[in-house]
């Protein structure tokens, strides 16, 4: 087999691709039509380190999130939907459609005694440590999760802040074989901005407290183990959760039809949104979102007087970037902007691809 070719190297040839486009025109379903490769394309390509399934898919398609209908799914390969810096990814044709299909490298290698498994060796889906440090930060808290939540009572010496090292006493339940609590802050309240219910609170990190005496207690010793800013009484402690980044999950469609969905808010309080910064949408599980699922982003269109009607009218929203879900709650989630046509901001939709 060749060599591997960068993406703007030696790519499907014009004749190959008139033979896509025809087979794909004589089909009546719309999916083939739509399955539309990247001009400069690669015939082959030899997957690094660094390298992402969105920009691999971008690499191959005019619409990444189609991915899963150009991937050649091979029963022989454990795993087969994940990829590994090594392997070679190569295109064929099937009954006149483009597949995409691989060969395994030999670079994924598990070193002796590391507890480690092949599928953390797998190129991500978008940049982990992006959304990683994020995640870290950030939690959605529901209105009954933060109202139900242990809070922080008291600190020692009656003090009104505490930072690390310092002992505070908490009270409320705490759940059997749970040592380790992160201490969170309510902040931004997330509000669906047609309905106005209330979908979460922006679960503010302060920091890390560690279990020094039994849960069942009324009032619970626990030692501050990190703090971003100073505890204060009433801040609320919650069980670490073990939030896993892998790469497994895939860019789709969402199957199902949003309605009134919006980018509600985004990291930082900016006012202008482009490329990689993560938003808040005011939808989640109940709306049937999930990690992977690509969302198109619009801007409401602007009115115009017309000229023979005589009346004001408003124009077709305009298409104006996308971005990838990656955690969801049940009534809000996050989103990663993968694209960004114009300078996009609070309240922008969100529709299906």
């Amino acid at each position: 087999m060749s060599n591997s070719r960068s993406p703007g190297s030696s790519s499907v040839t014009g004749a190959v691709r008139a033979l896509i486009l025809a087979a794909a025109l004589g089909l009546a379903a719309p999916l083939a039509a739509a399955l539309e490769l990247a001009e400069g394309a690669p015939e082959s390509y030899i997957v690094k380190k660094g390298d992402t399934l969105w920009g691999i898919a971008g690499m191959y398609l005019e619409e990444p999130w189609l991915w899963p209908e150009l991937w050649d799914v091979n029963p022989q390969i454990d795993n087969p939907h994940l990829i590994f810096p090594g392997d070679e990814l190569y295109l064929s044709w099937v009954d006149g459609k483009p597949r995409l299909s691989v060969r395994r490298g030999r670079d994924v290698k598990l070193t002796p005694n590391m507890r480690v498994s092949p599928r953390d060796l797998a190129i991500p889906v978008i940049p982990l440590d992006q959304i990683g440090a994020f995640l870290r930060r950030h939690r959605i808290l529901g209105a009954e999760e933060l109202e139900n939540a242990a809070y922080v009572v008291a600190a020692s010496e009656e003090r009104l802040i505490s930072a690390a090292g310092d002992t505070i006493y908490g009270r409320g339940r705490f759940p059997d074989d749970e040592r380790s609590y992160g201490i969170y802050r309510a902040g931004d309240i997330y509000r669906d901005p047609i309905t106005l219910e209330i979908l979460g609170y922006q679960g503010k990190d302060i920091g890390d407290a560690q279990l020094l005496s039994s849960n069942r207690d009324e009032v619970t010793t626990l030692e501050v183990t990190r703090v971003t800013e100073e505890v204060r009484i009433t801040d609320r402690l919650l069980p670490l959760e073990e939030r896993v980044l892998d790469a497994t999950f895939q860019p789709r469609a969402p199957g199902v039809d949003l309605e009134n969905a919006f980018m509600i808010a985004v990291d930082g309080g900016v006012s202008q949104i482009g490329t990689t910064d993560i938003v808040v949408l005011n939808k989640g599980a109940r709306d049937g979102l999930e990690r992977g699922h690509v969302l198109a982003i619009y801007q409401a269109g602007g009115m115009t007087f017309d000229e023979i009607a005589r009346n004001n009218v408003r124009l077709p929203d305009t298409r104006a970037g996308l971005a990838m879900v990656f955690e969801v709650a049940e009534k809000a989630s996050y989103a990663l902007v993968l694209k960004a046509s114009r300078v996009l901001k609070v309240m922008d939709k969100v529709k299906n691809p």
